[in-house]
């Protein structure tokens, strides 16, 4: 795959195969997504794999719940608009795909979301150039239970950047419409 076909393959995916992924071929795609460029070197990223989809469903449930009660708290959340879906008992956030990569970082770093960010996108790369498909599902970042925290093994001081999914795609979803690039200003 050239690097070119890699960027228009590489979707969000929501539809995944019931085929388990090898922890090893996570751990590799890991390994690679931790060559994503990030502030001062720190390297600041640690990351959670959940390969079990009755924990996946614990973790789907706790999002919602918490979801639903910050809608209830404030009308005017931004989740507003999918308080329909995560009404919904049957829905899961994470979409019942096979595997769930969570990236986080300590909370106090200054850059933590932007170098997670960033091995975000070399992971679902990695992941994509491997027949893979994944979808970042920030729905997924909304876990306060304590037992459950300790479960995930996610220290107090740590946040969680990017949940993503993983998984054998039942298809590739086509190119969404895409904005053309604004181009502000050109100095020459």
């Amino acid at each position: 795959m050239t690097f070119d076909e890699l960027l228009k393959n590489r979707r969000s995916v929501r539809k995944y195969q019931d085929k388990p992924v090898a922890v090893e071929l996570i751990q590799e795609m890991i390994r690679e997504s931790t060559l994503a460029p990030n502030a001062g070197n720190e390297q600041p990223w640690k990351f959670i794999i959940v390969n079990n989809r009755e924990m996946l469903k614990k973790i789907s449930d706790e999002s919602k719940k918490n979801i639903l009660a910050r809608i209830a708290a404030n009308p005017d959340d931004y989740a507003k608009k999918y308080q329909g879906m995560l009404e919904n008992e049957s829905f899961n956030v994470f979409y019942n795909a096979p595997c769930l990569v969570m990236i986080l970082g300590l909370s106090h770093l200054k850059n933590l979301s932007v170098d997670c960010a960033l091995a975000a996108g070399y992971f679902m790369m990695a992941a994509s150039s491997r027949g893979l498909g994944t979808c970042w599902v920030n729905l997924g970042t909304e876990i306060h239970d304590p037992e459950m925290l300790r479960e995930l093994a996610i220290p107090d001081n740590c946040t969680i950047v990017a949940p993503i999914i993983l998984g054998y795609p039942e298809n590739i979803p086509s190119v969404p419409k895409r904005k053309e690039a604004e181009i502000v200003k050109i100095i020459r």
